[in-house]
């Protein structure tokens, strides 16, 4: 990093964006605010809670060609995991975002899909993904980050500490007609 890089980065005041609902959109949306940011030439990182590195996905494949480090830290949106594996994913995946957030070494970070992860109601992740412990890295995070956070189900923590806050809501789609998941589109 230069030294106008620098002193821009240090004036720099980081935002928190959530982005949230039931609408699509909300990763894809994630996926263009970090082209953007890349091409200000800003250092940016993508942690994926609930997609799992098993799969390969559009946005990784575009992303890794532009130097994006982007990491799927999930087990997928499968009902064949046991919750103690899920369990496990989450906290190591806190674990990563949690350093990453407050390494000060990216511009931008952003932690797709959090939303979920911290309102999963049907096995306790409370222990394992602290909402106090988000909600601290979120405060304490060095003032320069942007922190973006995705995914459904916001909780109203995350909602009050958020600089911007975009709800996608659904008004027509698709798998309503019994049309699956669109490659190229959704994945």
């Amino acid at each position: 990093m230069n030294r106008s890089e620098h002193m821009e980065r240090e004036k720099r005041q980081g935002m928190t964006l959530v982005y949230t609902g039931d609408g699509k959109g909300k990763t894809t949306a994630a996926m263009g605010l970090c082209v953007r940011a890349v091409g200000r030439g800003y250092k940016v990182l993508i942690l994926q809670f609930i997609k799992s590195p098993e799969r390969t996905y559009g946005e990784q494949i575009a992303l890794e060609k532009l130097g994006v480090e982007i990491r799927q830290l999930g087990i997928g949106f499968t009902w064949t995991k046991t919750p103690e594996e899920h369990r496990a994913a989450l906290k190591s995946a806190w674990t990563v975002a949690k350093e990453s957030v407050l390494s000060g070494e990216y511009d931008l970070v952003i932690l797709d899909e959090l939303n979920n992860a911290l309102s999963i109601e049907r096995f306790p992740v409370a222990d394992v993904l602290p909402l106090a412990e988000v909600l601290e890295a979120i405060r304490t995070r060095p003032h320069y980050v942007h922190l973006l956070i995705t995914g459904r189900n916001a909780l109203p923590e995350v909602i009050e500490l958020a600089d911007l806050v975009t709800e996608m809501n659904p008004v027509k789609h698709y798998y309503d007609e019994g049309i699956p998941a669109v490659f190229g589109i959704e994945y």
